[in-house]
Parts: C-alpha cells; sequence; structure tokens
C-alpha cells in the first residue's frame, strides 16, 4: 500500500492486488471520511481492513477486465454500496452493476466530485474519473502509453479518447493509471505528440509505447 495524495482535503492510496498486481484505488475526503474504492483486483480483505476508518459510498469500475474484478463480489457483500460501471462493460463483470455510469457523470462523496470519463478503446465501456488535478485512468492511460488494443481500430478509437478527453485536462494533472507507478499528464502528452508526428503502420495495435512505435 502506498499513499500517493494526501493534502488537507483528500487521501489517495494504491494498492497493488490480486495475482496480476493491479492497481486497486481507495479515495478518502478527509473532511468526511467519506470514501470510493476504484476496481477490485483481489485480496478483498486488504480493501476491507482499510475501509474501517471510513465510510465507504461507492465502488467505481474503470472497465471489465478480469484482472480488475477478483474481488468485486466479496467486496459488494461486505460494503453493500453501489458498484457503478459504464453499461458497454457491465454484461461482462462478475456482477450486475448497481449503478450505469456515462461521459460527463458526477460522482460525489463527501466534498469531492468526481467526472466521469467514457474513454473507449481498451474495452467499449473503459472509464476514466477525474477530480482536480488527480485522474484515475484505468488501462487507457499508462506511462509512455495507452493501454493494450486488440484491433486497429479499438487502437485508433483509445487514441481519439486521449486527444479529446484526456489530453483536454490541465497539464499538471496526476495520472493514476491500472497498473504500474503514476505519471503526469503533461509528460503522456508530450510523449504523445512526438509520437503522432512521426509515421507509424497503419494497423498498429496491441501493446504500443510513444517511444518506441
Amino acid at each position: 500500500m502506498a499513499i500517493v495524495v494526501k493534502n488537507e482535503t483528500i487521501q489517495i492510496q494504491r494498492y497493488e492486488l490480486g495475482p496480476f498486481g493491479t492497481n486497486s484505488y481507495i479515495i478518502t475526503c478527509l473532511k468526511t471520511d467519506d470514501s470510493i474504492v476504484v476496481d477490485a483486483p483481489g485480496d478483498p480483505e486488504k480493501i476491507l481492513s482499510q475501509l474501517q476508518q471510513t465510510n465507504p459510498k461507492y465502488i467505481l469500475m474503470t472497465h471489465n477486465h478480469m484482472d480488475h474484478t477478483g474481488a468485486l463480489a466479496k467486496l459488494k457483500s461486505a460494503l453493500n454500496v453501489p458498484i457503478a460501471a459504464h453499461a458497454a462493460d457491465a454484461d461482462r463483470l462478475p456482477i450486475q452493476p448497481d449503478m450505469m455510469l456515462a461521459d460527463s457523470d458526477k460522482i460525489t462523496f463527501g466534498n469531492i466530485h468526481f467526472t466521469v470519463m467514457h474513454t473507449p478503446g481498451h474495452t467499449p465501456g473503459s472509464l476514466c474519473f477525474y477530480t482536480e488535478g488527480y485522474l484515475i485512468s484505468g488501462d487507457t492511460l499508462f506511462p509512455d502509453g495507452p493501454g493494450k488494443t486488440g484491433s486497429p481500430a479499438d487502437f485508433r478509437q483509445i487514441v481519439e479518447s486521449l486527444k479529446n478527453k484526456l489530453f483536454a485536462l490541465p497539464e499538471d494533472t496526476q495520472v493514476f493509471p491500472g497498473h504500474g507507478e503514476h505519471t503526469v499528464l503533461k509528460k503522456e502528452k508530450l510523449a504523445f505528440e512526438d509520437f503522432a508526428a512521426r509515421p507509424h503502420e497503419p494497423n498498429l495495435c496491441g501493446d504500443v509505447l510513444w517511444s518506441k512505435a
């Protein structure tokens, strides 16, 4: 567990959980102790232990891949709070979500307000969650590249999600992805611009790194 953000208002904790070391985030409003969980990769007891000092309000899902959902059913049973996801990914979650999220929806807990950003490409229903200064990017954006895509059409779609949604956010936004360490949006935007200025194979997809593609 690592506390990656803490100030007078918000705390963001990152856990690497499950068989793939996938990131799960507990985000707490320090004014009210209300909290949310983003993604449920595994090891539910570790998440539940941390939540004992807070008032859990939601479980938010960035997408439906199994490395993000292993603890979802147990967390739902223990917490009895709404699971929220995009409708396009809902059918492949291990349990049905209680709330269907769409682009520009708002999630509020305590004094914190997250904006929902629909960023398809990695999956049809991939979501990111933004509050001032911080972005939970799921598997849409990582340091030096986008999330893995299964076809050239998916790659083009995730690039459009990045250009039209994420790269429009303030450049000093800290980005917390579904795997690995966090980054800063300006760095990723500049890396993408360098990538976009070079010629590429028309069928580019899969695991793409801006610096090497």
